[in-house]
């Protein structure tokens, strides 16, 4: 059964513990991320960049560790059972020097899923379905696609697996995933969430409740 997340009156999502180690990236670039088609959770694979994407992160990933002096074996490694999650965790793990199949997958990182409207892009939406995506545009929040999920639903599914977060951790999951996760950790506005930029050729991280990128 999901967590409940309390949502106040002011629109801030309830800050849970955060973790006191976390790294996250975001697997790479696909065809449908450059066409701006909504993947939720069709199984679209790497394209050329997003492999040169994942790369760059490992090095970077095995840059910064060994600049902090921490050692992988510390590290709880975690993924999306997507493809492209796998993937990209798999390329990493390769620039840490680590064989590629040796973490976890846990669903509960699966992306948030966009039901019927899975494939397509807003702009095509906004000439088949225009009420539905001037309701999206006003509560990003709070909206649910067609046969989908919103991200007030997947907070509760991604809730659920932090609170089981007990050592640090290395994850490769998704955009609307990470989004969720720096409203749960950080505490942020329902209307700022979800419109959080998360690059594919950067590494984020939380430690000691002080989050940022590198």
């Amino acid at each position: 059964m999901s967590a409940v997340v309390d949502m106040p009156a002011n629109g801030r999502v309830r800050r849970l513990p955060g973790p006191g180690l976390m790294i996250f990236i975001r697997h790479g670039q696909t065809d449908w991320n450059a066409e701006g088609r909504m993947q939720g959770r069709k199984d679209i694979p790497l394209n050329a960049t997003g492999i040169d994407q994942a790369i760059g992160n490992g090095r970077r990933l095995a840059a910064f560790l060994q600049r902090e002096g921490l050692s992988v074996g510390d590290f709880d490694f975690v993924a999306s059972p997507l493809d492209r999650t796998r993937q990209t965790m798999a390329l990493v793990r390769a620039q840490l020097q680590l064989p590629e199949d040796g973490y976890r997958l846990d669903p509960r990182l699966l992306e948030i899923t966009f039901g019927d409207w899975e494939g397509h892009t807003l702009e095509e939406l906004a000439l088949t379905e225009p009420a539905l995506v001037a309701a999206r545009a006003r509560d990003k929040w709070g909206f649910t696609p067609p046969n989908g999920e919103s991200y007030a639903m997947l907070t509760g599914r991604i809730s659920n697996w932090l609170t089981t977060v007990s050592e640090p951790s290395i994850v490769v999951a998704h955009g609307g995933v990470f989004r969720v996760m720096r409203a749960l950790l950080e505490g942020l506005d329902t209307t700022v969430a979800p419109k959080l930029d998360v690059p594919q050729d950067q590494v984020f991280i939380w430690r000691n409740d002080e989050p940022g990128w590198f």
